[in-house]
């Protein structure tokens, strides 16, 4: 089927009216279209260049726009904006506007000072003027059918949203909406996690069939939510079109809903209608955060219990966790999962749910098929499972691991993971939760980000984490390496050359394979190191102070670049 696209600044759809002659916001000034404007703010910004006029018949306009715009308004249109006229100027300049055109009446006699200031801040051009805008204009050619268009798509949305919200009223879940939005918009629909992870999905099986094969979602299934406008809006794919809107409440972002079609183009009044649907799937959102937030704090409050040793008995605390779905009368692990830190973890807007409460939710998901009596809740900062041991706990522990990280982006942040050892009494859970703890901080320290630790993988590491006094160990590890602790190539290099002497049991020939180094190299090396070390071939406790420093600098990540 030939598609009729064009791309504006990312998003793609079908144009809405015709383009006029390139030209700035000056030159439109200068024209009779806007008789005796006024430029009230945005001085700095007359030269932006007008690529089409776009008129305000629905408050909800920013589906509407594209770059270049010069967004025709009136006091009416602006009086029924729920949000402050500044944010509404900060939303339609996100959207690349050239500028805003007011035609000011009793509705709306006059501009707030403040947002006055927001649009000389962006450099946005305000104007406004006296009489009505002449849609018969040469320059208003294509305005009245985009007014028509705008005006239907705002009743058969209204429409779509009065059935959502009936389906909400009668207990309908996600599922029925989205069921409700396929019948209504012809499409297929999707509704994901922020970071795209599939919630619920409705639609003919072949519209479903081709959205899972393109590349709307990644390589995990996911919908991808990670350009810089987090996906939204109209996009082509390979194999046909999609809508994306954000599921919001309250501020916080929640989710996505998106309308995929291979039959039909979809155009601004289809994605206007998404996010009508959006709004409704925000209520669902906030009703069942509100059943949900009171059972999760009584689960989070017994795991606490369970992590400090006060879970009662035994008999007791199984019978308990048995109420919340979960089993602790088997042999079990403590996992430990925290965030890695970043350099910069700016805010998004809408902003997000806490990031630990993001990580716990995907976690659970990803476990549920595999272990549905496992506990998994957001404890401050780190999510903490309790799930059943077996030979293949850290095999599972990985799956739901990459299940959570995805392909990375859509905001998806690194996280470290520690696993303790396998135990079989409630009394016995704190002291595993200490294991996976001291894994998850080593494992980080040594591997990085991303890094999942099993206690029992950390060998002269877990003895070399109990000591608590880091002075000692670096003073230690200064007095055993000398000057191979500086942060210098040569050694690094050095240190490297140790560490493999001391791995092949100063086997020089084995150790120079292994290096790619000549045999008469590596003597050369030797002799350097001794100078620098003392005579470790021949004393066997050196080798092991040498060993256990390099060890103490790789865990501290002191130089740590070997």
């Amino acid at each position: 089927m030939t598609r009729n696209r064009i791309r504006v600044d990312g998003i793609h759809g079908p144009d809405l009216h015709e383009a006029i002659p390139s030209r700035t916001i000056g030159e439109v000034l200068s024209t009779d279209f806007l008789p005796h404007g006024a430029v009230l703010a945005g001085h700095a910004g007359l030269g932006r260049q007008v690529a089409r006029l776009n008129l305000m018949e629905v408050p909800d306009i920013e589906s509407w726009l594209r770059p270049h715009d010069l967004l025709l308004a009136t006091g009416f249109a602006l009086a029924q904006l729920a949000a402050p006229l500044g944010t509404f100027f900060s939303r339609v300049n996100a959207r690349g506007v050239a500028g805003i055109a007011i035609h000011l009446d009793d509705e709306f006699p006059g501009l707030p000072t403040d947002a006055l200031a927001v649009a000389n801040s962006l450099e946005l051009p305000v104007i406004t003027v006296s009489e009505p805008f002449a849609l018969d204009h040469g320059l208003a050619r294509g305005l009245r059918d985009l007014a028509n268009r705008q005006v239907k798509a705002m009743y058969r949305a209204e429409r779509v949203r009065r059935l959502l919200v009936d389906a909400v009223v009668a207990g309908g879940d996600l599922a029925d909406l989205a069921t409700i939005a396929a019948q209504e918009l012809d499409a297929a629909i999707l509704v994901t996690t922020s970071d795209g992870r599939k919630i619920a999905t409705a639609g003919r099986d072949e519209e479903l069939r081709a959205l899972y094969s393109s590349s709307a979602l990644d390589a995990t299934g996911r919908l991808r939510t990670d350009s810089t406008d987090g996906g939204l809006g109209l996009h082509t794919t390979a194999g046909g079109a999609i809508a994306v809107c954000a599921i919001s409440a309250n501020g916080i972002d929640h989710g996505r809903i998106a309308a995929f079609s291979e039959q039909r183009e979809l155009s601004c009044e289809d994605l206007y209608i998404v996010d009508k649907a959006a709004s409704v799937c925000a209520l669902v959102v906030t009703r069942d955060l509100a059943v949900s937030v009171m059972e999760e704090k009584h689960r989070a409050n017994f795991v606490r219990d369970l992590l400090l040793g006060r879970g009662g008995e035994h008999s007791h605390a199984v019978a308990h966790a048995r109420s919340f779905g979960w089993d602790l009368g088997r042999s079990i692990v403590v996992v430990a999962i925290e965030p890695d830190p970043v350099p910069d973890d700016s805010p998004q807007t809408p902003a997000r749910m806490p990031l630990v409460d993001r990580q716990a939710k995907a976690f659970s998901g990803a476990l549920a098929p595999r272990d549905s009596k496992a506990a998994v809740t957001a404890l401050g900062t780190e999510t903490v499972i309790i799930m059943g041991a077996g030979p293949n706990t850290m095999n599972t522990v990985h799956e739901i691991a990459a299940h959570v990280r995805g392909d990375g982006g859509g905001g998806r942040r690194p996280f470290s993971i520690g696993v303790s050892r396998p135990c079989a009494a409630v009394e016995d859970i704190p002291g595993a939760y200490a294991q996976a703890r001291t894994a998850m901080k080593v494992g980080r320290q040594i591997s990085g980000a991303w890094a999942a630790t099993s206690f029992d993988d950390l060998g002269v590491f877990r003895l070399l984490s109990l000591v608590e006094n880091e002075e000692e160990l670096e003073s230690f590890t200064t007095e055993t390496l000398r000057e191979l602790t500086e942060d210098t190539a040569e050694a690094q290099d050095m240190r490297r050359t140790l560490e493999a002497l001391l791995a092949t049991n100063i086997n020089i020939a084995e150790t120079a394979r292994k290096m790619h180094f000549h045999y008469n190299t590596l003597r050369y090396r030797v002799v350097k190191l001794e100078k620098i070390l003392g005579p470790f071939t021949d004393q066997p406790e050196l080798r092991l102070d040498l060993s256990l420093a390099l060890k103490i600098m790789a865990m501290r990540g002191i130089n740590h670049q070997m």
